[in-house]
Protein backbone atom coordinates (compact mmCIF):
# COMPACT_ATOMS: atom_id res chain seq x y z
CA UNK A 1 0.00 0.00 0.00
CA UNK A 2 1.35 3.42 -0.97
CA UNK A 3 1.94 5.64 2.00
CA UNK A 4 1.14 9.34 2.06
CA UNK A 5 4.44 11.27 1.90
CA UNK A 6 3.00 14.18 3.86
CA UNK A 7 3.65 14.18 7.60
CA UNK A 8 0.37 13.75 9.49
CA UNK A 9 0.39 17.28 11.03
CA UNK A 10 1.02 18.86 7.60
CA UNK A 11 -1.73 16.79 5.97
CA UNK A 12 -4.12 17.76 8.77
CA UNK A 13 -3.19 21.43 8.40
CA UNK A 14 -3.82 21.30 4.64
CA UNK A 15 -7.25 19.79 5.25
CA UNK A 16 -8.02 22.52 7.78
CA UNK A 17 -6.94 25.28 5.39
CA UNK A 18 -9.01 23.78 2.56
CA UNK A 19 -12.03 23.50 4.84
CA UNK A 20 -11.63 27.11 5.97
CA UNK A 21 -11.42 28.33 2.38
CA UNK A 22 -14.70 26.63 1.41
CA UNK A 23 -16.62 27.53 4.54
CA UNK A 24 -15.36 31.15 4.56
CA UNK A 25 -16.96 31.73 1.17
CA UNK A 26 -20.11 29.66 1.80
CA UNK A 27 -20.97 31.43 5.06
CA UNK A 28 -19.97 34.89 3.86
CA UNK A 29 -22.47 34.93 0.97
CA UNK A 30 -25.70 34.50 3.00
CA UNK A 31 -24.36 36.81 5.74
CA UNK A 32 -23.63 39.39 3.02
CA UNK A 33 -27.15 38.95 1.60
CA UNK A 34 -28.72 39.60 5.00
CA UNK A 35 -26.42 42.57 5.55
CA UNK A 36 -27.34 43.97 2.14
CA UNK A 37 -31.04 43.60 2.89
CA UNK A 38 -30.82 45.79 6.01
CA UNK A 39 -27.97 48.03 4.84
CA UNK A 40 -25.25 46.63 7.12
CA UNK A 41 -21.99 44.78 6.57
CA UNK A 42 -22.78 41.69 8.60
CA UNK A 43 -19.44 41.63 10.45
CA UNK A 44 -21.15 40.85 13.77
CA UNK A 45 -22.46 37.64 12.21
CA UNK A 46 -19.08 36.75 10.67
CA UNK A 47 -17.38 36.85 14.07
CA UNK A 48 -19.18 33.78 15.51
CA UNK A 49 -18.40 31.94 12.26
CA UNK A 50 -14.70 32.79 12.53
CA UNK A 51 -14.47 31.88 16.21
CA UNK A 52 -16.85 28.91 16.06
CA UNK A 53 -17.13 27.11 12.73
CA UNK A 54 -13.68 28.10 11.43
CA UNK A 55 -12.00 27.37 14.78
CA UNK A 56 -10.01 30.58 15.18
CA UNK A 57 -9.32 31.92 18.66
CA UNK A 58 -10.98 35.22 19.58
CA UNK A 59 -7.57 36.89 19.31
CA UNK A 60 -7.21 35.66 15.71
CA UNK A 61 -10.86 36.19 14.73
CA UNK A 62 -11.06 39.91 15.53
CA UNK A 63 -8.31 41.18 13.18
CA UNK A 64 -9.45 38.76 10.46
CA UNK A 65 -12.99 40.12 10.76
CA UNK A 66 -11.61 43.65 10.58
CA UNK A 67 -9.69 42.83 7.37
CA UNK A 68 -12.84 41.38 5.76
CA UNK A 69 -14.77 44.47 6.90
CA UNK A 70 -12.24 46.69 5.13
CA UNK A 71 -12.78 44.79 1.86
CA UNK A 72 -16.58 45.01 2.12
CA UNK A 73 -16.56 48.72 3.02
CA UNK A 74 -14.35 49.60 0.04
CA UNK A 75 -16.59 47.57 -2.28
CA UNK A 76 -19.77 49.09 -0.82
CA UNK A 77 -18.45 52.62 -1.27
CA UNK A 78 -17.56 51.88 -4.88
CA UNK A 79 -21.03 50.45 -5.54
CA UNK A 80 -22.81 53.35 -3.84
CA UNK A 81 -20.63 55.86 -5.65
CA UNK A 82 -21.82 54.52 -8.99
CA UNK A 83 -25.51 54.51 -8.06
CA UNK A 84 -26.00 57.29 -5.48
CA UNK A 85 -24.88 60.88 -5.13
CA UNK A 86 -22.68 61.75 -2.18
CA UNK A 87 -24.10 65.30 -2.23
CA UNK A 88 -26.78 64.28 0.25
CA UNK A 89 -24.04 63.61 2.82
CA UNK A 90 -22.68 67.19 2.68
CA UNK A 91 -25.05 68.56 5.38
CA UNK A 92 -23.89 65.72 7.63
CA UNK A 93 -20.17 66.35 7.16
CA UNK A 94 -19.64 68.04 10.57
CA UNK A 95 -21.18 64.97 12.23
CA UNK A 96 -19.23 62.60 9.97
CA UNK A 97 -15.86 64.25 10.64
CA UNK A 98 -16.47 64.41 14.40
CA UNK A 99 -17.46 60.72 14.44
CA UNK A 100 -14.31 59.86 12.47
CA UNK A 101 -12.13 61.88 14.85
CA UNK A 102 -13.41 60.05 17.92
CA UNK A 103 -13.55 56.63 16.26
CA UNK A 104 -9.99 56.72 14.91
CA UNK A 105 -8.62 57.50 18.38
CA UNK A 106 -10.24 54.53 20.08
CA UNK A 107 -9.72 52.23 17.08
CA UNK A 108 -5.97 52.77 17.58
CA UNK A 109 -5.97 52.24 21.33
CA UNK A 110 -8.68 49.55 21.21
CA UNK A 111 -6.54 47.37 18.96
CA UNK A 112 -3.64 47.77 21.39
CA UNK A 113 -5.87 46.85 24.32
CA UNK A 114 -7.30 43.80 22.50
CA UNK A 115 -3.80 42.45 21.85
CA UNK A 116 -2.92 42.77 25.53
CA UNK A 117 -6.06 41.02 26.77
CA UNK A 118 -6.03 37.27 27.31
CA UNK A 119 -8.13 35.19 24.95
CA UNK A 120 -10.60 34.51 27.78
CA UNK A 121 -10.95 38.22 28.64
CA UNK A 122 -11.46 39.09 24.98
CA UNK A 123 -14.14 36.40 24.65
CA UNK A 124 -16.03 37.89 27.60
CA UNK A 125 -15.94 41.38 26.09
CA UNK A 126 -16.99 40.08 22.65
CA UNK A 127 -19.87 38.15 24.21
CA UNK A 128 -21.22 41.22 26.02
CA UNK A 129 -20.86 43.51 22.99
CA UNK A 130 -22.52 41.03 20.62
CA UNK A 131 -25.47 40.60 22.98
CA UNK A 132 -25.84 44.39 23.29
CA UNK A 133 -25.76 44.80 19.49
CA UNK A 134 -28.29 41.97 19.10
CA UNK A 135 -30.63 43.68 21.58
CA UNK A 136 -30.10 47.01 19.79
CA UNK A 137 -31.10 45.41 16.46
CA UNK A 138 -34.28 44.03 18.03
CA UNK A 139 -35.16 47.45 19.50
CA UNK A 140 -34.34 49.14 16.17
CA UNK A 141 -36.82 46.87 14.43
CA UNK A 142 -39.65 48.49 16.40
CA UNK A 143 -38.51 52.09 15.90
CA UNK A 144 -39.54 54.40 13.03
CA UNK A 145 -37.10 54.77 10.13
CA UNK A 146 -36.67 58.50 10.76
CA UNK A 147 -37.17 60.73 13.75
CA UNK A 148 -36.49 64.37 14.52
CA UNK A 149 -32.87 64.89 15.51
CA UNK A 150 -32.33 64.50 19.24
CA UNK A 151 -29.43 66.97 19.13
CA UNK A 152 -29.91 70.70 18.50
CA UNK A 153 -28.65 71.85 15.07
CA UNK A 154 -25.90 74.02 16.57
CA UNK A 155 -22.39 72.75 15.82
CA UNK A 156 -21.45 73.46 19.43
CA UNK A 157 -23.69 70.53 20.35
CA UNK A 158 -23.20 68.25 17.38
CA UNK A 159 -19.39 68.19 17.10
CA UNK A 160 -18.67 67.30 20.77
CA UNK A 161 -21.50 64.74 20.72
CA UNK A 162 -20.13 63.27 17.49
CA UNK A 163 -16.68 62.88 19.04
CA UNK A 164 -18.15 61.10 22.09
CA UNK A 165 -20.23 58.76 19.91
CA UNK A 166 -17.17 58.21 17.73
CA UNK A 167 -15.08 57.14 20.72
CA UNK A 168 -17.60 54.39 21.47
CA UNK A 169 -17.84 53.36 17.81
CA UNK A 170 -14.07 53.04 17.38
CA UNK A 171 -13.72 50.95 20.53
CA UNK A 172 -16.45 48.52 19.45
CA UNK A 173 -14.95 48.36 15.94
CA UNK A 174 -11.47 47.46 17.16
CA UNK A 175 -12.65 44.94 19.76
CA UNK A 176 -15.07 43.11 17.46
CA UNK A 177 -13.40 43.67 14.09
CA UNK A 178 -16.54 45.30 12.70
CA UNK A 179 -17.30 48.34 10.58
CA UNK A 180 -19.72 49.57 13.24
CA UNK A 181 -22.68 50.32 10.96
CA UNK A 182 -25.07 48.85 13.53
CA UNK A 183 -24.06 51.71 15.84
CA UNK A 184 -23.21 54.46 13.34
CA UNK A 185 -26.47 54.34 11.36
CA UNK A 186 -28.80 54.64 14.40
CA UNK A 187 -26.56 57.41 15.76
CA UNK A 188 -26.87 59.38 12.52
CA UNK A 189 -30.63 58.75 12.25
CA UNK A 190 -31.69 59.45 15.81
CA UNK A 191 -29.04 61.86 17.11
CA UNK A 192 -28.43 63.85 13.91
CA UNK A 193 -31.76 63.40 12.08
CA UNK A 194 -30.37 61.78 8.88
CA UNK A 195 -32.64 59.71 6.65
CA UNK A 196 -31.80 56.00 6.62
CA UNK A 197 -30.32 55.92 3.09
CA UNK A 198 -28.04 58.92 3.65
CA UNK A 199 -27.06 57.49 7.04
CA UNK A 200 -25.99 54.25 5.29
CA UNK A 201 -23.66 56.15 2.96
CA UNK A 202 -22.30 58.37 5.74
CA UNK A 203 -21.74 55.26 7.86
CA UNK A 204 -19.39 53.85 5.23
CA UNK A 205 -17.42 57.11 5.20
CA UNK A 206 -16.99 56.89 8.99
CA UNK A 207 -16.20 53.18 8.91
CA UNK A 208 -13.47 53.27 6.26
CA UNK A 209 -10.80 55.25 8.19
CA UNK A 210 -11.85 53.62 11.47
CA UNK A 211 -11.40 50.09 10.15
CA UNK A 212 -8.25 51.03 8.25
CA UNK A 213 -6.60 52.30 11.44
CA UNK A 214 -7.59 49.09 13.22
CA UNK A 215 -6.18 46.89 10.43
CA UNK A 216 -2.90 48.82 10.34
CA UNK A 217 -2.56 48.65 14.12
CA UNK A 218 -3.27 44.90 14.24
CA UNK A 219 -0.85 44.37 11.34
CA UNK A 220 1.89 46.21 13.25
CA UNK A 221 1.25 43.81 16.12
CA UNK A 222 1.82 40.79 13.87
CA UNK A 223 -1.82 39.73 13.41
CA UNK A 224 -1.33 38.97 9.71
CA UNK A 225 2.13 37.41 9.68
CA UNK A 226 0.63 34.07 8.64
CA UNK A 227 -0.17 34.89 5.00
CA UNK A 228 -2.12 31.67 4.52
CA UNK A 229 -5.01 33.02 6.59
CA UNK A 230 -5.32 35.96 4.20
CA UNK A 231 -5.68 33.62 1.21
CA UNK A 232 -7.82 30.90 2.80
CA UNK A 233 -10.08 33.06 4.99
CA UNK A 234 -9.96 36.82 4.35
CA UNK A 235 -9.99 36.60 0.53
CA UNK A 236 -12.87 34.09 0.12
CA UNK A 237 -14.85 35.69 2.94
CA UNK A 238 -14.33 39.15 1.44
CA UNK A 239 -15.44 38.01 -2.03
CA UNK A 240 -18.43 36.14 -0.58
CA UNK A 241 -19.44 39.16 1.50
CA UNK A 242 -19.34 41.50 -1.50
CA UNK A 243 -21.34 39.08 -3.68
CA UNK A 244 -23.88 38.61 -0.91
CA UNK A 245 -24.18 42.34 -0.26
CA UNK A 246 -24.87 43.00 -3.95
CA UNK A 247 -27.55 40.29 -4.04
CA UNK A 248 -29.05 41.59 -0.80
CA UNK A 249 -29.13 45.11 -2.18
CA UNK A 250 -31.07 43.89 -5.22
CA UNK A 251 -33.57 42.09 -2.98
CA UNK A 252 -34.27 45.09 -0.71
CA UNK A 253 -38.01 45.47 -0.14
CA UNK A 254 -38.92 41.81 -0.40
CA UNK A 255 -38.79 41.36 3.39
CA UNK A 256 -39.53 44.32 5.70
CA UNK A 257 -36.32 45.66 7.22
CA UNK A 258 -37.91 45.76 10.68
CA UNK A 259 -38.71 42.03 10.57
CA UNK A 260 -35.17 41.25 9.44
CA UNK A 261 -33.59 43.33 12.21
CA UNK A 262 -35.62 41.61 14.93
CA UNK A 263 -34.88 38.18 13.46
CA UNK A 264 -31.16 38.90 13.07
CA UNK A 265 -30.96 40.37 16.55
CA UNK A 266 -32.31 37.11 17.95
CA UNK A 267 -29.93 35.06 15.78
CA UNK A 268 -26.97 37.17 16.89
CA UNK A 269 -27.80 36.64 20.55
CA UNK A 270 -28.17 32.89 20.05
CA UNK A 271 -24.84 32.77 18.17
CA UNK A 272 -23.09 34.81 20.86
CA UNK A 273 -24.34 32.48 23.58
CA UNK A 274 -23.45 29.34 21.64
CA UNK A 275 -19.92 30.42 20.68
CA UNK A 276 -18.64 32.87 23.28
CA UNK A 277 -20.68 32.14 26.39
CA UNK A 278 -19.99 28.43 25.89
CA UNK A 279 -16.27 29.15 25.52
CA UNK A 280 -16.38 31.34 28.62
CA UNK A 281 -18.07 28.62 30.70
CA UNK A 282 -15.46 26.07 29.60
CA UNK A 283 -12.50 28.21 30.66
Amino acid sequence: MKKNNLPVPEATDNLLQSRRFRLSFLYAVPIGVLGGLIGLGGAEFRLPVLAGILSYTARQAVPLNLAVSLVTIAASLAIRGSTLSFSLVIPLLPAVFSLIFGAVITAFFGATMAVRLSNEQLERIIFVLLVLIGVALIIEGFLPQQMPALLPPALGWRIPAGIVFGLAIGLVSSLLGVAGGEIIIPTLVFAFGADIKTAGTASLLVSLPTVLVGVVKYASRGAFTDKSILSNTVAPMGVGSVIGAIVGGLLVGIIPSAVLKVTLGIILNVSAFRVFHKAKSQN
